[in-house]
């Protein structure tokens, strides 16, 4: 079995041989490696192009493709790959010797020394770039990796800092990269809100806080989240949702690095990192008179865009496998394991609710599932397989993902019995945001709870 293990370190294993095979995993878990084990070449292909190991070691001889075709494959894809150590016989370390002529590491001969080859394993992790160095910290695509590699020079800016994105993209992610940057003890705080899921009346005592006896019920004085924050960062989801009266006040706090609480009159100086999110169009919003002109150019200071999943599909992979550990850690139970049409199958699909979406259907296949594979039919079990075009005719990406959102949103609110505001939470949305998506694709909408 397959256990969860903290070291950041992977092994990617390929390997037909099932008592080798078992020896090698064994010794794994015993030095500390994770691991994956393929015992097929083209079973790797797709994990060597969306994971991140630290060593790949692999048999040449393998039954569906040599390891030299697997390597050159992958060389000529022009990936940046990790160290490759390749298992041979006698009979093929000319096989060996040209694979180390095209760049991989080194080979090892049958019967090997099971000792020195941990000792080669730990010395190419050692030396290579760790599983979740910072610049894996949100993502291995392109994208995600530029936005990590800019975390140290906004970590020592003051300005304010706007990230924009489809619902679920992982922006609350990224405010939490960036504050590890600024505070990488942990000794700093972190609050985030959600702008969107504050009832009016309650928003303004719940960012600037209030004094006692400010209101009826206000039996003790309490800080707003602006306090709560000082000296760390604050994080305000969907700020295009924060009503018009309110923005004045956030703009005079932002300005002035102050706030009053709610029935005060003392000026309480504030020295916080301040993170707004929003997957609304804020320009488009401004033109409408919905959002401030002079806030959005306050808040809009660095402005961080994350591509939706379906754009950096690299990070597809990535991030099952990472969703997958901690739900093993946090059940204290083994670690599942996609097989390769699972794995493909996550590939092909849209993913309309983005990374949160992903998490849930992973979640809900390892709660469902107790084996240790998890299957195509138990990631998408309605259909036993991922949404495919219609039969009937192409349809464009956008009709395509409709279907998707509307399904994902229905799903969604059968689980929580059509409560519009579990819904919304379980979607990172608020209320008036999902009667919105609702009222858009059809759906009945219910009255506001």
């Amino acid at each position: 079995m397959n256990k969860l293990d903290e070291n950041i370190h992977r092994i990617c294993l390929i390997e037909d041989d099932e008592i080798l095979g078992e020896a090698l995993v064994d010794r794994f878990e015993i030095e500390g490696f994770s691991y994956d084990w393929f015992r097929r070449g083209k079973e790797a292909l797709v994990p060597l192009s969306h994971k991140r190991y630290s060593v790949v070691l692999s048999d040449i001889n393998l039954p569906d493709i040599s390891g030299q075709a697997l390597f050159e494959g992958l060389v000529a894809e022009g990936n940046k790959l990790p160290p490759f150590v390749f298992i041979t016989g006698y009979g093929a370390i000319d096989d060996a010797v040209r694979l180390l002529k095209l760049g991989a590491e080194d080979y090892l001969t049958k019967p090997f020394d099971v000792g020195k080859l941990m000792q080669k394993l730990h010395s190419l992790c050692a030396r290579g770039i760790p599983a979740n160095a910072s610049t894996q910290e949100l993502g291995i695509s392109r994208a995600m990796r530029q936005i990590a590699e800019t975390m140290p020079r906004l970590a020592g800016n003051a300005g304010t800092v706007l990230i924009t994105g489809e619902s679920g993209v992982g922006k609350e992610r990224v405010a939490q990269a960036l504050h590890r940057a600024r505070d990488p003890e942990g000794k700093r705080p972190f609050v985030a809100v959600n702008c969107g899921a504050i009832t009016e009346t309650l928003i303004e005592s719940e960012l600037f806080g209030y004094e006692r006896g400010a209101f009826t019920g206000a039996a003790k004085e309490r800080k707003g989240v602006f306090e709560q924050a000082d000296g760390g960062t604050l994080f305000l989801d969907e700020i295009g949702e924060m009503p018009l009266a309110m923005q004045v006040r956030l703009l005079r706090a932002i300005q002035e690095r102050s706030i009053v609480r709610v029935g005060g009159e003392r000026v309480i100086p504030l020295d916080l990192k301040l993170v707004c999110a929003t997957n609304q169009d804020l320009r488009i919003m401004v033109e409408q008179g919905r959002f401030r002109e002079d806030l959005y150019y306050r808040i809009n200071v660095i402005h961080i865009p994350i591509a939706p999943l379906r754009e950096r599909k690299e990070d597809i992979l990535w991030l099952a496998s990472i969703f997958l550990e901690e739900f093993a850690r946090r059940d204290n139970g083994v670690l599942h394991q996609l097989d390769p049409i699972a794995q493909q199958a996550l590939l092909n699909y849209p993913w309309p609710g983005n990374v949160r979406e992903l998490r849930h259907c992973l979640e809900r296949a390892t709660i469902l599932h107790g084996g240790q594979l998890i299957t195509e039919a138990m990631l998408f079990p309605k259909a036993g397989h991922a949404p495919e075009v219609s039969e009937a005719g192409p349809e464009t990406l956008a009709e395509f993902l409709r279907a998707c959102e509307r399904t994902y949103i229905t799903n969604v609110l059968e689980q929580n019995g059509g409560r519009i505001a579990d819904s919304a939470n379980a979607l990172g949305i608020s209320r008036k945001n999902l009667w919105e998506k609702m009222k858009k694709l059809g759906l009945e909408v219910v009255s506001p709870e």
